[in-house]
């Protein structure tokens, strides 16, 4: 049953990542032909934005070494529905070009907003990391493209602890300024709470008070207003449920009119450099909610589950979203 709550979006855009965010964490190499069609029926189930890949370096990440293979194989999505989005993670401008030369018309980069995990995953200082993303993003902005910047670690870092909301808005005011068309901000090890997620939106969108849906004005260009806000139409959140929490941080999000919410088919994924996280929130779980309340996604929850199935029959395991559990066992 759908009953609406007030002061929600109508609408809300899942940012599917289980291609590559999911699969990236898997120790076994998924086969190329299966990512693509695996991808294929995510977007068939309704997604109409499904994180492809990582132009990475292949001994970065060798589950992801044959990104250059798998996106021709795509191409008849985009020919089908020129809505449907590919977009590709890039670490530097190597990558970039990578993208640029097979076609990819949406890229993004990976930041941290702490400076022990920018050192594990990048290898670089918070500042470093930002400065190799600059021509990168102003590279991909030159040639039309819209750049996603992911901030990990917005709220715990396993070395440094919990993360002030302040330094946080710092380094994501840093990537916006740049030109970023949209930032996402990560629970890597999955440690917020429903009033960090308030405090962290209010902090970078200059909001404040029960209710408040964001929005400090923007300033030319894309850059922060000068009050140093950024619109929270340009932000989308991603949680990890390692204390099960995902879902109730995603409504906090929602009730700061964030319309954008990453998520990974059968809860796919974790974090190579923070051993203590689980998976991403089940895009399946996220769908449950959010059709019970009303909300439209375009998602067919019934074609995404049976595409969870599958996928964890590739794997060998089963599924660990509990709303797959529950459609599959309701259907056996």
């Amino acid at each position: 049953m759908a009953v609406p709550a007030p002061g929600l979006p109508r609408r809300v855009r899942i940012h599917e990542v289980g291609a590559r965010d999911g699969l990236q964490n898997e120790k076994a190499v998924v086969p190329t032909a299966v990512k693509a069609e695996f991808v294929h029926r995510l977007a068939d189930a309704g997604l109409g934005t499904v994180e492809a890949t990582s132009f990475v370096r292949p001994s970065w990440v060798p589950q992801l070494a044959d990104a250059a293979e798998l996106m021709p194989l795509l191409a008849d999505l985009a020919e089908r529905d020129p809505a449907v989005r590919l977009p590709v993670l890039v670490p530097n401008e190597r990558g970039l070009e990578r993208a640029l030369d097979l076609g990819v018309r949406e890229i993004a980069v990976f930041g941290s907003a702490t400076e022990s995990f920018a050192r594990a995953n990048l290898n670089r200082t918070v500042a470093q990391s930002l400065a190799m993303f600059e021509p990168v993003v102003a590279r991909a902005r030159k040639e039309g493209l819209a750049v996603r910047g992911y901030l990990s670690m917005c709220f715990g870092d396993p070395w440094e602890g919990p993360v002030p909301p302040g330094q946080v808005a710092a380094v994501a005011r840093q990537l916006y300024a740049m030109g970023c068309t949209e930032l996402s901000l990560g629970d890597t090890i999955g440690v917020a709470t429903p009033g960090q997620v308030t405090a962290l939106l209010d902090e970078l969108t200059g909001a404040g008070g029960p209710g408040a849906t964001g929005g400090g004005a923007e300033g030319p260009g894309g850059r922060p207003g000068a009050d140093g806000a950024v619109p929270v139409e340009r932000l989308a959140v991603h949680f990890h449920d390692t204390y099960g929490q995902a879902l109730a941080n995603t409504l906090a999000a929602l009730q700061r009119g964030v319309t954008v919410v990453d998520a990974s088919a059968g809860g796919l994924g974790g974090c190579p450099y923070a051993r203590s996280a689980t998976g991403n929130l089940a895009t399946e779980d996220l769908v449950w909610m959010l059709h019970g309340l009303g909300i439209d996604t375009g998602v067919d929850l019934d074609r995404l589950s049976a595409t969870s199935v599958w996928m964890a029959e590739q794997l060998g395991r089963p599924s660990p979203s509990r709303t797959v559990r529950a459609l599959t066992h309701r259907e056996q």
